[in-house]
């Protein structure tokens, strides 16, 4: 399964944030995963490459917009 989700808010980006971050309204191949320590979901968007910190992104700055099976 693929998900697919918008970037509803690409404010506030980290000083120290060295990497890709999305533009608002954008739509991304993600993934949703649980964060190790918190347990808490972290959107990974696909292709996007992330030095510092670590290169996930709470879920409150992107909306599922589409789910793909493939077989």
């Amino acid at each position: 399964m693929q998900l697919f989700a918008r970037c509803v808010n690409a404010e506030h980006r980290p000083a120290d944030y060295i990497g890709d971050w999305p533009a608002a309204g954008r739509v991304y191949p993600v993934r949703v995963l649980p964060h190790v320590r918190t347990g808490e979901p972290q959107v990974h968007v696909l292709g996007f490459h992330a030095e510092r910190p670590y290169g996930a992104f709470a879920p409150h700055r992107f909306e599922q917009v589409a789910e793909l099976w493939l077989n």
